[in-house]
């Protein structure tokens, strides 16, 4: 099939390998812009730009999709399809009705659950215990598109949003493949929506990441495990950001209830926060600003916290 492949992120790089791999003729990769990243604001290529590189494969980055240049493009190629794996624009409508098989978006997430910018983050953070990858049929909506194929799996109970990801960007990769087959052979059929079952996973803040610490250990644990890398759960400990990379509620729950959620329970080498519920959670891996990241042993012995300090959010 004659495709144009349009993504940016690392989630994005097994479906086109895969794709490259599985003999479509890929005309042109569309990413976003070189963009400033860092202290020195140098200039990043995106993930997807570097794979495209390296598979000898043209390289498109339009400030905006819907400028007369990007049709111009895509009008020259003429594609049979569109695949759509994170790219980060909304589609024109010109673009979405231009190939024969349409554009067909890979998702991570079971749609119409988690249409958004981060569902693999969202689904971790809201605790949720499935997740999958969706293939649909693109139309002017955010993720609204008609379903073609699922794919479901289970969400480990400590596994995090880094791990998920990997998981399903090799199962997503594998998903499109068997779609764009389908489709070539005219035995898939596209299903609509529930709209009423659709859930929102927004694009992240870096609000996101600061932990209210009058939530459940268990909540709070999700969200350690979930916004990583970025945000990263974070807090502060003596005026200055804690961000917390690793993280187990407590099995027994306290009993005092005089302790204030956020007062640190620091013991010999182990150090928790107490919760909302009258739970408690236990820190394992901690980073202070403009510190290298530590287990808790080294953060104990190196800023010596006190029982009954407080972390704010």
């Amino acid at each position: 099939m004659k495709i144009v492949f349009a993504g940016s992120p690392l989630f994005a790089l097994h479906t086109l390998e895969r794709l490259a791999a599985a003999g479509h003729d890929i005309r042109a990769v569309v990413t976003q812009p070189d963009r400033p990243t860092g202290r020195r604001q140098q200039l990043e290529a995106p993930p997807v730009k570097e794979a495209a590189r390296k598979l000898g494969l043209a390289v498109f980055q339009p400030e905006k999709i819907k400028g007369e240049d990007s049709r111009a493009f895509f009008g020259e190629i003429q594609p049979e399809a569109v695949v759509v794996v994170g790219y980060g624009q909304i589609l024109p409508p010109w673009l979405l009705e231009l190939p024969r098989f349409g554009c067909i978006n890979l998702h991570a997430s079971l749609l119409p659950a988690y249409r958004g910018a981060a569902p693999i983050q969202w689904a971790v953070v809201r605790g949720e215990t499935k997740t999958g990858v969706t293939t649909m049929q693109m139309d002017p909506g955010l993720d609204t598109g008609p379903v073609l194929l699922q794919w479901e799996t289970g969400i480990g109970a400590e596994e995090t949003s880094v791990s998920l990801g990997k998981r399903l960007s090799v199962a997503g990769a594998d998903l499109m493949i068997e779609t764009l087959k389908g489709l070539e052979k005219g035995t898939l059929i596209a299903r609509p929506q529930d709209n009423s079952l659709a859930s929102r996973a927004p694009l992240l803040k870096k609000d996101d990441g600061r932990i209210d610490w009058s939530l459940s250990a268990q909540e709070i644990f999700n969200r350690v495990r979930g916004l990583l890398p970025w945000p990263g759960a974070h807090t502060v400990f003596r005026g200055k950001k804690l961000q917390v990379w690793r993280a187990k509620p407590n099995s027994a729950e306290s009993a005092d209830s005089a302790v204030s959620c956020g007062q640190l329970l620091a013991e010999q080498d182990r150090v928790s926060v107490a919760c909302g519920g009258g739970t408690s959670l236990q820190l394992l891996e901690l980073q202070m600003e403009g510190k290298r990241r530590v287990v808790a042993a080294d953060f104990i012995h190196g800023a010596r916290p006190q029982a009954g300090e407080l972390l704010f959010s």
